[in-house]
């Protein structure tokens, strides 16, 4: 019987990429979505991967798409965390909803993603969990201070969580990607892309692909001796 995984924020980006990576390793992948339902039809009639919209910041939510994930596909093995949001403002403009919305997110969506799989992996003694952060979690970035501390603290969520899970077989690892292609960094404009790029000693951006690859390779049977561990993923840009 295939494995199952769900991949939050998966139906574009870094996310889609994952999603695909992981239906070709055989798994049966549920791409779970906030808001675009557009993008979110157009990925699953390209890729015939099933599609669930919820809100990771909501734990309720949470429960219940994984309660339905698993009465449609089975058992929840491997869970992505990847879903994210900025809301980017210097602390003196950053608004308390600006912070909250992106820790409820960003660190809280792994939290409830987490509480609502560990239980069915810890009694079936497999699972795979990945935590999606950022290498502004490592290095910080201006403007940032929501988001730099979100990502922050999945690092630290990955390794406690890491040493709950490593006796019943689950483990628990992140990865930091560096600035990526995705629609999110096509955002930023392009003089200060380039100015980013500048700054990259492989001198380019990622690619969604070489971040999907290392978390294959996390969720796979061979990363089984891997847990509690940040794998960066950045060009070289901040080696931590």
């Amino acid at each position: 019987m295939a494995r199952v995984a769900i991949v939050t924020g998966g139906t574009r980006g870094i996310g889609e990429a994952v999603s695909l990576a992981l239906a070709e390793m055989g798994m049966a992948v549920a791409a779970t979505y906030g808001g675009n339902d557009d993008r979110a039809r157009a990925f699953a009639d390209r890729s015939g991967i099933a599609t669930y919209k919820w809100d990771v910041a909501d734990y309720d939510a949470c429960q219940q798409g994984v309660a339905r994930v698993q009465a449609e596909l089975g058992p929840v093995d491997v869970v992505v965390n990847n879903a994210g949001i900025t809301r980017d403002g210097t602390l003196m403009k950053m608004t308390h909803e600006m912070w909250r919305e992106v820790m409820d997110t960003n660190l809280g969506g792994c939290f409830n993603m987490a509480k609502a799989v560990f239980p069915g992996m810890r009694d079936r003694k497999w699972g795979r969990i990945v935590n999606i952060g950022s290498i502004n979690g490592q290095a910080g970035q201006y403007g940032q201070v929501n988001y730099a501390a979100a990502k922050a603290g999945i690092h630290g969520f990955t390794k406690a969580l890491a040493l709950e899970g490593a006796r019943a077989g689950i483990t628990v690892n992140a990865i930091a990607p560096g600035y990526i292609d995705t629609d999110m960094v096509s955002a930023v404009p392009p003089d200060v892309l380039e100015k980013i790029v500048a700054k990259i000693p492989v001198g380019r951006l990622g690619q969604a692909t070489e971040i999907a690859r290392g978390v294959a390779f996390l969720c796979s049977d061979g990363g089984g001796f891997v847990t509690g561990s940040t794998l960066s993923i950045n060009g070289g840009q901040h080696m931590y």
